[in-house]
């Protein structure tokens, strides 16, 4: 099995490396590729050292399998490139995921769409993914009608620049003296803006969660509404959720039906201050949420706090579960 990695030196990459090894997955041959300039590291994994190649030599070797976290436009032009050999790749950015001839597959939802036609396949969004999970089973068994979502999402949904920008602050550094990757201070901030604005006022980080949410559970007609918004926290993403069904439930029922989605942990026992935090979900795989509340302003409305490590299950955890997936169908 040869695997390639297309961005193996970023923050997602290095993560995948480490889930893919986490979870023993049948890598014979790693071929990390990442920009010219770092064409020649070394990289460490299963033991042994492997060199970072271009792209092109990658291509040359016919991997089976690509892992992409390498951003929109590369991923644009090198994922068909891959894709010719015959490799399946699984791609992390926002390039493919609204394509209508790609598959946009969160494993536990919607895996069951995969056939041995799909050679490029979407990861979507990381905060679209923790917010979905728990969400999947109460669609199926109550119908949801509208979502209302607010998120904090971690800098490290921008990568090891937004990191040191923040640190950097933090040890007194003056906006304006180093490399920033943001408009404004993060530091004792927050920033109502993740991407780009779109001329209908939303951002394009707000509108991923609106189309990929349809996309994934299958159902156009719920409507989807979201502020994203930056802060200052290095552990993982946390969302506000405000959920309408179409028929009526039970907080018990809601409970229920979360925990039975795998890869989700109920954590709400107000009574004992449990409930979800970003600094505790940071390094596992699970979704977790809490806070489940009925909102008493709409017929069949409730509330839930949810939090993910959005690098891992948000980024490289989904990616590589799409890998082991694939492998289960005897696609790679």
């Amino acid at each position: 099995m040869k695997v390639a990695l297309v961005g193996a030196t970023g923050l997602v990459g290095t993560r995948m490396l480490q889930v893919l090894e986490e979870r023993n997955f049948p890598v014979d041959e790693l071929l990390p590729v990442a920009s010219e300039k770092s064409v020649g590291r070394k990289l460490s994994f299963q033991g042994r050292e492997w060199t970072v190649m271009s792209a092109e030599d990658a291509i040359a070797a016919k991997p089976q399998l690509a892992l992409f976290s390498a951003g929109g436009e590369t991923s644009h032009q090198l994922a068909p490139l891959f894709a010719e050999v015959g490799c399946r790749v699984v791609d992390n950015s926002s390039f493919w995921r609204m394509d209508p001839g790609k598959k946009l597959v969160v494993p536990e939802i919607n895996g069951d769409v995969l056939t041995k036609d799909d050679y490029i396949i979407a990861n979507p969004n990381c905060s679209t993914i923790q917010m979905v999970l728990p969400l999947a089973p109460i669609h199926k068994e109550l119908g949801i009608k509208r979502i209302v979502v607010s998120t904090y999402q971690s800098v490290t949904g921008t990568g090891y620049k937004a990191i040191a920008q923040m640190n950097t602050e933090r040890a007194g550094g003056h906006w304006g003296d180093y490399p920033a990757v943001y408009p404004y201070p993060i530091d004792q901030n927050i920033l109502p803006h993740i991407d780009s604005f779109l001329e209908n006022g939303y951002t394009k980080e707000e509108m991923k969660m609106v189309n990929e949410t349809k996309k994934i559970l299958r159902d156009e007609s719920i409507a989807v509404t979201a502020t994203t918004v930056r802060v200052p926290v290095q552990g993982g993403h946390s969302e506000s959720i405000n959920v309408e069904t179409v028929k009526p439930f039970t907080i018990e029922q809601l409970r229920a039906l979360m925990a039975s989605e795998p890869g989700v942990t109920v954590q709400d026992d107000v009574a004992h201050n449990v409930y979800p935090m970003p600094l505790y979900a940071w390094g596992k795989d699970d979704v977790f949420v809490g806070r489940i509340r009925r909102d008493f302003t709409v017929e069949n409305g409730f509330n839930f706090w949810c939090v993910s490590d959005n690098i891992r299950k948000g980024a490289a955890t989904n990616a590589v579960q799409i890998a082991q997936l694939l492998l289960e169908k005897g696609l790679i």
